[in-house]
């Protein structure tokens, strides 16, 4: 079956995108990355109110007009690089890889691979998330559940460029499965929590003091498992590298109610993600639609 005109026309303009990047030092992309991304925050005005009205949700007014002017721009600059750089850095040998990115906590995730129950690694759409199985799948298959992209000739070059980095993807369709024998063999699951899902496929916990629809499946592994919960968090350095965080795994509290441990693990991992968005707000993708899907009650009212 012939791909659609548009799918088409996107990975032709994703194609040469890659090929001019290619003909650069990266240095030069990063300059070129914060051209695009001022570009974007004047002429993409859906995203960038969008922007606007989720900090305003987050901070309220704590923010000034210019202090929400400078995030949002800095965050279409910071995803321009992000894009960038993944395609960059996929053309990179594994030691000029390695040079890149600077951890702190494997000796953590040594420690819990030898529990011998595999882990499950959450974080969000936060710095350079792809970026960090260059790293975690030295010690163990990484596995990374996506959704798939809507367009299947960008989604195989998505899927190429997370092989090379390191990350094996298991799609959300019938990803339970999949995930239960990964961790059954001792290797790694991440999970990204952060977006909004469907009110009936979520659950609602705070997520900057207003509710939030949010995957329980990160709790629900936990709780099928044990497999033991390590906070990741990828971030820039002033050099134009990466530092990678590896946090001590969750001690997670239980009360033998499932749904409610459910709700309290998704809480606890939600909160975790606030504090980083706030230590550097820029790193976050403020222009998704957090938010969008809301409780019946407030429906109701």
């Amino acid at each position: 079956m012939n791909a659609p005109f548009r799918h088409k026309i996107e990975y032709t303009v994703f194609y040469a995108v890659k090929t001019i990047l290619n003909l650069f030092p990266r240095k030069t992309a990063f300059l070129l990355a914060s051209l695009l991304g001022n570009i974007l925050f004047v002429l993409d005005q859906k995203h960038r109110e969008l922007a606007y009205s989720n900090l305003k949700t987050a901070f309220g007014d704590q923010l000034s007009p210019s202090r929400k002017k400078f995030i949002t721009k800095a965050c279409f600059q910071h995803f321009c690089h992000v894009f960038l750089d993944f395609l960059q850095i996929s053309r990179l040998n594994s030691k000029q890889k390695d040079r890149l990115i600077s951890v702190q906590g494997t000796d953590i995730l040594k420690r819990v691979l030898r529990q011998k129950k595999g882990a499950l690694i959450f974080t969000a759409h936060f710095g350079l998330w792809e970026i960090a199985a260059q790293i975690l799948s030295k010690y163990a298959k990484l596995n990374v559940i996506a959704r798939s992209l809507d367009n299947p000739l960008l989604e195989k070059e998505l899927h190429r460029l997370r092989a090379e980095i390191g990350s094996h993807v298991i799609y959300k369709q019938n990803a339970a499965r999949h995930v239960l024998k990964a961790l059954n063999q001792n290797e790694l699951v991440a999970v990204l929590i952060d977006q909004n899902v469907l009110r009936q496929e979520g659950i609602f916990v705070e997520f900057f003091g207003k509710d939030a629809s949010t995957t329980p499946s990160l709790a629900t592994f936990y709780l099928r498992t044990k497999a033991p919960i390590i906070p990741i968090f990828c971030t820039p350095t002033t050099q134009k590298g990466y530092h990678l965080k590896i946090m001590e795994p969750l001690d997670i509290p239980s009360t033998g109610d499932f749904n409610k441990d459910v709700t309290n693990i998704t809480q606890i991992c939600t909160r975790i993600i606030e504090r980083q968005i706030k230590q550097h707000p820029h790193y976050w993708l403020w222009f998704h639609d957090r938010w969008r899907s809301r409780p019946l009650s407030e429906n109701a009212e």
